[in-house]
């Protein structure tokens, strides 16, 4: 009988679930053949179901009546994680959402399993809140409940990068001071560690792990960032009232940029202020093109054309954000240039904490001997060209962009409970 453990990525924007067969880590196919599932949740009004990853955004954007909710990891830790919302006439807590969505990987986890599985490893950033050790404790606890209500009774975690590493680990033939860069949808996480094929044996990895650090930035907040200065401006924000004393208020525009924040633009009461807004407004018309966008209900549809657009910025020098809706329609233009100015003093964050965890190490950085990647958002040109130019001796391997954090889970979970 196969023994019944697994590790869980439980990410920002795409989830993963690893296992052991034959010896080896792989993926659960969590959708179809899809590995990767979408941390996407839909409460299906017109069929009372609920659904996940890919059925959930298509159902969203099909319009169904429902309710969609993205980028869920980003709450831990934050006030949002001790509030209810309105699934119709229910009101769930955030918390309780999480876990449905774990509920539904330990669900494929068993199906693969052939039979119950109590036995997980979680993933975790170093770091869930910046700088507030209390809310991190708080983020990590507020994970292990939600994995505990689904039935999983033994539950440990690893920090992310020290997962990636333990994948990359797998595939070394000599002994390397490796950087591990991963770089998700809600955090960035670094870690230096030794690994060789020797060191991938021992059961105390404790030594090898030379520092680690964190920050709370990831895709989505380059998402937040990329619509606030080049669609919300399309929709008023930034415009100034009628007597011109000062702009429109910033926050519902700061909402409907910020994934896990957008179904807050779809109340009643947020709806009465907007009106209010369009009346003080110099251009109403912008405004009015905001509040058709709330009232088709277009939050996460946009926002996911945001990303779209961030996503062909890899490998083009400019994309648009068009939106098509009747009473709504208009096309934001973004360049490459465009793009890196947005992240410029996120990227800056980022690589002043890579250097930190150098420093941190106490190695320089001419004795780093490989960099592995992993994480959507490490395909960014600026973000991938300004932390290589940290050790550009270093050589660089391609970690499996999407999962191999689930794969080091796997790993670890094999360790802990075999």
């Amino acid at each position: 009988m196969r023994q019944a453990f697994g590790g869980i990525d439980f990410g920002t924007s795409n989830s993963t679930v690893g296992v052991i067969r034959n010896g080896k880590a792989r993926l659960v196919p969590l959708e179809g053949e899809q590995p990767t599932l979408p941390s996407a949740v839909f409460f299906n009004f017109e069929d009372g179901y609920t659904y996940f990853g890919r059925r959930a955004i298509g159902d969203y954007t099909d319009s169904i009546e429902g309710r969609l909710m993205r980028s869920l990891k980003s709450v831990l830790g934050s006030s949002l994680a001790h509030e209810k919302t309105r699934i119709k006439a229910r009101q769930i807590g955030f918390i309780d959402i999480i876990g449905l969505f774990i509920g539904h990987l330990r669900t494929r986890l068993e199906e693969d399993a052939g039979g119950p599985v109590e036995n997980v490893v979680l993933g975790r950033p170093v770091q869930f809140v910046d700088d507030d050790a209390a809310a991190d404790a708080q983020a990590q606890s507020e994970l292990e409940k939600a994995a505990r209500a689904q039935g999983f009774r033994h539950i440990a975690f690893q920090f992310e990068p020290i997962a990636a590493a333990l994948d990359y680990e797998q595939k070394v033939t000599r002994e390397e001071l490796a950087l591990i860069i991963d770089m998700g949808g809600g955090t960035s996480d670094f870690s230096i560690v030794r690994v060789s094929p020797e060191r991938a044996r021992a059961g105390d990895r404790k030594d090898d792990i030379l520092a680690s650090r964190g920050i709370h930035i990831g895709g989505t907040d380059f998402d937040r960032l990329l619509s606030i200065a080049h669609v919300m401006p399309e929709l008023g924000y930034l415009s100034p009232t009628k007597d011109g004393k000062r702009n429109l208020p910033a926050s519902y525009f700061i909402d409907l940029a910020t994934w896990q924040r957008i179904n807050l633009v779809y109340t009643a009461k947020a709806m009465t202020h907007l009106r209010q807004i369009r009346y003080e407004a110099a251009r109403a018309d912008l405004v009015d093109r905001f509040i058709h966008v709330v009232e088709h209900r277009y939050g996460h549809a946009l926002a996911a054309l945001v990303e779209k657009a961030k996503i062909e910025l890899t490998d083009r020098s400019s994309a648009d954000v068009t939106v098509t809706l009747p009473d709504a329609a208009f096309a934001a233009a973004i360049t490459r240039d465009g793009l890196e100015a947005t992240i410029a003093r996120d990227i800056e964050r980022v690589t002043g904490t890579v250097a930190q965890t150098i420093r941190d190490a106490e190695v320089e950085p001419s004795d780093i001997t490989a960099v592995f990647l992993t994480g959507g958002s490490t395909a960014i040109p600026l973000a991938r060209r300004e932390i290589l130019a940290l050790v550009p001796q270093a050589s660089v391997i391609e970690g499996d962009m999407f999962g191999s954090v689930g794969l080091g889970l796997a790993l670890d979970a094999q360790r802990k409970f075999s």
